[in-house]
């Protein structure tokens, strides 16, 4: 299962705290972590097959990062859903003005979970569950399912009891 648990404004002096996992199929050929040399505003592992990413960050101050929805593999789809967030990363756009453009074109890709931060805000956005919306402060959990969806909630609750273990990270 993929996982991605954030604190976002919870922490003074670190406006986003990200802690992450990436269950993928080991035949799909991906590239580790840094700064890609095509576009090296963006840090972030690589999809070889497609080219996207599934969690980065740019000098921008963007972060994205997206999760597959367990069982939501659409065999039409038109779009890798890595896509979304390079698109982000790249985009001049805000992350409300991002999510709110995919939002409307969020059918061409498989099951989806998304999430977009410039330095104001932080933004979710799924394709199998209602409208998007920003995230108020606070602690959050995803999964293959939806956001804070019952699978995460054990790991999120204790991502939320170590604010000394987040704190001593960054003294």
């Amino acid at each position: 299962m993929c996982l991605i648990l954030l604190a976002w404004r919870v922490q003074p002096g670190f406006p986003l705290v990200v802690a992450a996992n990436r269950d993928e199929f080991h035949a799909r050929p991906a590239a580790a972590a840094g700064f890609w040399q095509d576009r090296p505003g963006i840090l972030a592992g690589r999809d070889l097959q497609a080219q996207g990413t599934w969690l980065g960050v740019a000098r921008n101050g963007k972060f994205a990062a997206v999760t597959n929805y367990r069982g939501a593999h659409d065999p039409g789809a038109k779009e890798s859903r890595g896509a979304l967030v390079a698109g982000f990363l790249l985009s001049d756009s805000s992350s409300k003005t991002f999510v709110e453009k995919t939002e409307k074109i969020k059918g061409g890709y498989s099951g989806f979970n998304f999430l977009a931060a410039d330095r104001n805000e932080l933004w979710w956005l799924s394709n199998r569950d209602g409208d998007p919306r920003p995230l108020a402060p606070g602690f959050y959990a995803m999964g293959n399912f939806l956001l804070d969806s019952p699978d995460v909630l054990e790991v999120k609750a204790r991502f939320e009891k170590s604010p000394v273990a987040i704190e001593s990270l960054f003294g």
